[in-house]
């Protein structure tokens, strides 16, 4: 039964689910899912590098 949990997670998170959503539908919090199945995701480097390149502008908290 775990290693149908662990699958069902690990292949959300690599989806690129939000880490807050799967931990709300697995019954976790955040922190507690990503000390588990962070190093399970995959293969999102490049798109994650892809995004922040655009990035110029971080506006000031206030």
């Amino acid at each position: 039964m775990y290693d149908c949990r662990y699958t069902c997670l690990t292949a959300r998170l690599n989806k690129g689910i939000p880490p807050a959503q799967v931990a709300e539908w697995a019954g976790n919090s955040a922190p507690v899912l990503l000390a588990v199945y962070a190093r399970c995701i995959a293969g999102q480097l490049a798109g994650d590098l892809k995004q922040i390149e655009g990035i110029r502008y971080v506006p000031e908290a206030g």
